[in-house]
């Protein structure tokens, strides 16, 4: 495959490192990826690893009430396996070409269009960021409260941030050692945690949550859009990472690969979120485990958990989205982009994302940005695999003169439909916006004339 536009040579990474096979930290590029630095196992727990959100704990809150455990575990499993599918099916593209989401996105968006999805996609990010970020920093805070007296939040924070910006900055490399060496002590920290929970609140959870009837209607069907959608915005961007997975894995097994990765840390950490909040009536994850854990020496290590796990969430899935959004459009250099995104988290204010009713702000923040991923996703996908026949021209998606210069009108007004259908059933909003979104797309590619330049 030839590329010789002079778009795409200034965003090749170092011939040399291509020529040895190799990847230089924080040398990740738009380009499109020839050394891949990820073999299935790495991909696994880099995935594994990467997908332990807090968030997760507040989701399990929120259903708290609605669902019973049964009902609150399959819902869960449920969301996993649907996210496992959703991953294999748009990261394809991603995985036999080698491009990042931001590229992949020109077929269907155009080159200046692509920066809408790009926004939809960074925003939930940065903010999941500063989110994490804070959770992260407050677990710190108490480790070191309790063990030298020293308490200041302001300060944990702050310099919890900078040292993620730190990892950030060296890129797909750094994040895959992270990754792999942090996986063991989460999935350890997970198990103990659970048991912890069921040790401290068994007597009242038993009480309640088998008996309780709970629904297998809609709410159900929302609960199981709730553990999806914290996941969503990695459906949209899966190419960024499965452009570092080396080739050779077929599609059902990368959609095992994707869904049993992520059902672990999401399964342990919504069930305590659920028990705990159900016993205590609490959804701050800080003080759930300071309930939760008696000995002081068991809570350091639960409190430190809480810390890494935020770093390993933040560094794959908070900071390369919003990073590669920020090279494509403003043509920067992808350490100076990690650093910029650091600094932005700053800005979401996520203190306030940790008081008392924050579950149920969590909850509609997840149901109102998966209406706007939902259809790019659809979009994406029927581009992809109907219009595209899964067979890309490479040098014209690297080209802003060529036929995909400009904006796609197909897909912002099936993204329009999409969102209106979405919003019209807020509580499955991801579900609902899919298939006006696609078909809205695919018709008028085939049957509007003004979009007939983008199907070449």
């Amino acid at each position: 495959m030839s590329i010789s536009t002079s778009a795409l040579a200034s965003e090749e990474p170092s011939a040399a490192n291509a020529a040895l096979g190799t990847k230089s930290l924080g040398a990740e590029s738009l380009a499109p990826q020839h050394t891949r630095i990820m073999g299935r196992g790495s991909y696994f727990l880099a995935w594994f690893g990467g997908c332990v959100s807090i968030g997760t704990f507040a989701m399990g809150s929120s259903v708290v009430g609605t669902l019973n455990l049964l009902q609150a575990t399959l819902a869960i499993a449920i969301g996993c396996f649907v996210i496992g599918i959703a991953l294999a099916i748009n990261g394809a593209a991603g995985y036999k070409y080698g491009i990042p989401f931001m590229v992949q996105a020109r077929s269907a968006f155009g080159f200046t269009g692509t920066r809408i999805p790009g926004l939809v996609r960074a925003l939930p990010a940065v903010v999941w960021y500063g989110f994490q970020s804070w959770i992260g920093a407050g677990a710190l805070n108490m480790v070191s409260a309790t063990l030298f007296g020293f308490d200041n939040l302001v300060f944990y924070f702050i310099t919890f941030q900078f040292l993620q910006i730190g990892l950030s900055v060296m890129g797909f490399q750094g994040i895959k050692w992270l990754e792999n060496i942090g996986s063991a002590f989460i999935l350890g920290s997970l198990m103990y945690m659970f048991y912890a929970t069921v040790q401290r609140y068994g007597d009242e959870l038993s009480t309640s949550l088998f008996t309780m009837e709970g629904s297998w209607g809609m709410p159900f069907w929302s609960a199981t859009m709730l553990f999806l959608g914290i996941y969503s915005t990695m459906m949209l961007n899966v190419s960024d990472y499965s452009r570092e997975h080396k080739k050779g894995t077929g599609k059902g097994l990368l959609t095992t690969i994707y869904a049993m990765s992520i059902l672990p840390c999401t399964l342990f950490m919504g069930l305590i979120g659920y028990m705990v909040s159900e016993a205590t009536g609490t959804a701050d994850p800080i003080q759930v485990f300071a309930n939760a854990v008696d000995n002081t020496p068991l809570l350091m290590i639960t409190l430190l958990f809480i810390a890494f796990a935020q770093v390993t969430t933040n560094v794959l899935n908070n900071v390369v989205p919003p990073t590669y959004v920020l090279m494509d459009v403003f043509k920067i250099k992808f350490p100076i982009a990690t650093v910029i995104v650091g600094l932005l988290a700053f800005a979401t204010f996520p203190w306030k994302l940790v008081q008392p009713g924050s579950a149920a702000g969590l909850q509609m923040f997840v149901q109102t940005y998966s209406a706007f991923l939902g259809p790019i996703f659809a979009i994406l996908v029927v581009d992809y695999y109907i219009i595209r026949r899964r067979t890309l021209d490479i040098s014209k998606l690297y080209d802003p003169t060529g036929p995909y210069q400009g904006v796609n009108k197909a897909a912002l007004i099936a993204t329009a439909v999409g969102i209106v259908a979405a919003l019209s059933f807020s509580t499955v909003s991801w579900y609902a916006s899919l298939i006006p979104a696609g078909v809205t797309y695919y018709l008028l590619m085939k049957h509007w004339a003004p979009c007939q330049r983008f199907t070449q």
